[in-house]
C-alpha cells in the first residue's frame, strides 16, 4: 500500500508523461539529453507540517522539484521556453492531481546556461513545485 505522499508524487509523475519530452523520476542525469528535452521529478522535502487537533491532521507544503534541461544546437532558448510553457500548461490543467492534493503551485524557473566540452551547451532550470496536502498520519 502506497503512502499518501507517494501516491501524490506518483500522480504528478504520471501527469508529466503527456509532455513531448523524456520524463524521469529520481534518476541521475543521462549522458545524452534527448532532442525534445528532459524533465526529472525530484521528490523534494515535505517540510515540517502544521498540525491541527480534533481531528488530528498534518498539513504539508511539500516542495518537490522538476529539473528541466534542453540541449539543441539551434534555438535552445526557444526550445527551453516551449518546454517550460508546456509544463506550466500541464500543471495548470489539474492542480489537485485528481483530488489527491489540495493544490499544487509551480514557482518561476531560474534558467542557467551550462557549457559542455565538445558539445552544445545545456539550458537548465530547477522548478520548485509546492504540493499542499493534508494527512491523518505523517507516515501514512
Amino acid at each position: 500500500m502506497l503512502s499518501s505522499r507517494e501516491t501524490i508524487l506518483s500522480a504528478l509523475y504520471l501527469q508529466l508523461q503527456v509532455l513531448d519530452a523524456t520524463v524521469l523520476r529520481g534518476e541521475v542525469l543521462p549522458e545524452r539529453i534527448p532532442p525534445e528535452g528532459l524533465l526529472t521529478l525530484r521528490d523534494g522535502d515535505p517540510g515540517t507540517p502544521e498540525v491541527t487537533l480534533s481531528p488530528l491532521a498534518y498539513h504539508y507544503q511539500h516542495r518537490a522539484e522538476i529539473e528541466v534541461i534542453v540541449q539543441v544546437t539551434e534555438g535552445r532558448d526557444t526550445a527551453f521556453d516551449w518546454l517550460v510553457g508546456s509544463l506550466g500548461a500541464v500543471l495548470a490543467s489539474d492542480r489537485t492531481l485528481g483530488g489527491l492534493c489540495d493544490w499544487l503551485e509551480p514557482e518561476a524557473p531560474q534558467p542557467v546556461d551550462l557549457p559542455v566540452e565538445g558539445a552544445s551547451s545545456l539550458k537548465a532550470a530547477i522548478i520548485p513545485i509546492v504540493l499542499y496536502y493534508t494527512m491523518a498520519d505523517p507516515l501514512a
